[in-house]
């Protein structure tokens, strides 16, 4: 099965293995399950209590009301539960940006809406996406720039021992606020500290700003220590992740 790796700032590199099309339509399979089930409790429970509803209008509406997150079943499930369905979480997969990042709400909108085109208007689009393109990707997740990705893989983070061969086996980390950076973040910092031009006072002057913002981190140390340190305690944490 085809990998995705990520290289982040020349120090982390996270390996991640794209989701099987068996799993994603198995996945697909228990989701339909879910909505079956639900719209069928839904639907008996109102035919036991129209009797005594005395519009027909009303009915219709508490159909609709009622009904309606089944349409967006995806869309909703995605966006708040870190890109899984209850079928995704089953199978262990989720879906992720191609960087590794959690997805924005404009790319899961993105994916949902041609899931109309993938699943439901011509089915064999999908499926011939996911077979043919490297890292399984219907046509939604490549205008959406996600993949599916087997959950075990996605906090799994690689780094070569000489990329941390000035981390002791007693260092400890100076700012613990570190942990909170996502890996883009980092990979930001990192990259800032690595570009020498003329502008690279100012750059680390204002991103020393921010990160102290960010992190709540208050000390006298000058922007580019501050700076060093922070990536260092993040590749303290990103080891212990291995």
């Amino acid at each position: 099965m085809a990998d995705s790796s990520i290289i982040t700032g020349q120090y982390v590199r996270i390996d991640q293995t794209p989701a099987s099309i068996g799993s994603r339509i198995l996945a697909r399979f228990f989701d339909m399950l879910l909505i079956v089930i639900y719209s069928y409790a839904i639907v008996s429970v109102i035919i036991g209590v129209q009797e005594y509803l005395y519009a027909d209008d009303v009915i219709i509406t508490m159909y609709v009301i009622i009904l309606l997150p089944i349409f967006f079943y995806t869309l909703l499930w995605e966006t708040f539960n870190q890109g899984q369905t209850p079928g995704k979480k089953l199978l262990g997969i989720r879906v992720v940006m191609k960087d590794g990042s959690v997805p924005t709400l404009s790319a899961y909108l993105l994916r949902w809406l041609l899931m109309m085109v993938d699943l439901y208007m011509f089915q064999f689009i999908g499926v011939l996406a996911i077979l043919l393109t490297k890292n399984h990707q219907r046509v939604g997740d490549l205008a959406a720039g996600t993949i599916v990705i087997k959950e075990k893989n996605y906090h799994k983070i690689n780094v070569t021992l000489d990329e941390f061969h000035y981390l002791s086996a007693d260092y400890r980390p100076v700012f613990p606020q570190a942990e909170n950076l996502s890996l883009e973040q980092a990979n930001l910092i990192a990259q800032t500290l690595f570009r020498y031009d003329a502008q690279r006072p100012q750059r680390i002057r204002e991103l020393g700003a921010k990160v102290r913002e960010f992190l709540h981190i208050n000390t006298q140390i000058h922007d580019e220590a501050l700076l060093q340190t922070v990536v260092r305690d993040f590749r303290y944490y990103a080891m212990e992740e291995i």
